[in-house]
């Protein structure tokens, strides 16, 4: 047995949630393009843990059920209030408040799969509401409680900011969440389907996955990508300290990426998202700095922006704190972690790879006195 650094290029399972073909990404069969064009977050949802796009019916009865179960329980919120507010990760304060919340659902330990369908609901409307009460509650605001007439990315923006989002920010926010719900096999899912390949509950599944989404070569780029257009400043400092970087050996976050080789096909609809979202809220240097760094990044390099490269502008420009940003991709990747974690359920092996062994061989026991 040879290992294979990374696992890069190891099919590991089969599934039919979404894929990566020929540098294009696929939910369910439905080309991206499309779903970002045309469709909203929740059918995003529904299609991926159901294998199909829901009728009108379908689609207000699974809102009806989100909307009914954004609430958290008050002992979560009270365990908010709790932390040191100032200094903890956000993504920490996430993964806590999901491991908490599997202790007040009476069906964490069901294993049938109605029960996990209930308890995904239960988690994928609760996420939203952990991050944004977070957020509040730091800043020393009260929580604001979810309005159930509004859709899944309008009441994020809601509860976030305190007041009713306009249109074109409501539009970017859940074009932005269908891009991120899933991405085959990534670290954060493969992680989730490990975990519950041992049987173990959704709760400790998704638990799992946000802790491998906190690390920063994961979940943490577009953060990265914000701090560098912050720390350029102007649009005529950013070819100058691209260059810096560069001959410093230093990585240029939010470029390129491991599956694609052409161009990540989410990049195209985040970076119209951004021209049209920094104009209207005064902040188009972000835009042209960014413009400026993928021309220059592809002459030098030949490596086009990936989906986190402009999501920091569009998530800059949505009155978003910057350490936020990661939270904001575990409240669209719940959606594909959940999907996979049934999906796993449904035919479930244990995974359990092998390892190549480089280490000593032939050694001997040596008593202590002899050593």
């Amino acid at each position: 047995m040879t290992a294979t650094k990374g696992l890069e290029g190891i099919i590991a399972t089969q599934s039919t949630i979404s894929s990566i073909i020929d540098d294009q990404l696929t939910y369910v069969g439905y080309d991206i393009d499309d779903l970002a064009e045309n469709s909203s977050f929740e059918e995003v949802i529904y299609l991926l843990w159901n294998q199909k796009l829901p009728n009108e019916q379908e689609l207000n009865s699974f809102k009806d059920d989100l909307a009914s179960n954004m609430e958290l329980p008050a002992e979560v919120i009270d365990h908010l209030k709790s932390y040191d507010l100032s200094t903890v990760h956000p993504m920490a304060a996430l993964r806590t408040a999901v491991s908490m919340l599997g202790l007040y659902d009476s069906e964490a330990d069901e294993m049938e799969e109605s029960a996990n369908k209930r308890k995904a609901v239960r988690l994928q409307a609760k996420i939203p509401t952990i991050v944004t009460a977070f957020a509040r509650l730091r800043k020393g605001q009260d929580p604001i409680s979810p309005k159930k007439d509004f859709s899944f990315a309008a009441n994020f923006l809601y509860m976030l900011n305190g007041k009713e989002p306009e249109d074109i920010e409501v539009e970017a926010f859940n074009k932005a969440l269908v891009l991120h719900a899933d991405h085959e096999l990534n670290a954060s899912t493969f992680t989730a389907r490990v975990c519950v390949a041992t049987l173990s509950d959704v709760y400790s599944g998704v638990t799992a996955a946000i802790g491998a989404l906190k690390g920063p070569l994961h979940g943490g780029a577009n953060e990265r990508v914000m701090k560098m257009l912050t720390e350029i400043g102007e649009v005529d400092n950013a070819v100058p300290y691209i260059k810096e970087k560069l001959a410093n050996k230093e990585k240029i976050m939010g470029m390129g990426h491991r599956v694609y080789k052409k161009g990540d096909p989410r990049a195209k609809f985040l970076k119209e998202m951004s021209k049209e979202l920094t104009k209207l809220t005064g902040h188009s240097k972000y835009y042209e700095m960014s413009i400026k760094i993928e021309d220059y990044i592809k002459e030098e390099k030949g490596l086009p922006a990936n989906v986190d490269f402009y999501s920091a502008s569009v998530y800059h420009s949505l009155g978003v704190d910057h350490d936020l940003f990661t939270p904001i991709f575990a409240v669209s990747r719940i959606s594909g972690w959940l999907a996979h974690i049934l999906e796993q359920y449904d035919n479930n092996r244990l995974i359990r790879p092998r390892a190549e062994y480089v280490g000593p061989k032939g050694q001997t026991y040596k008593s202590l006195d002899q050593r």
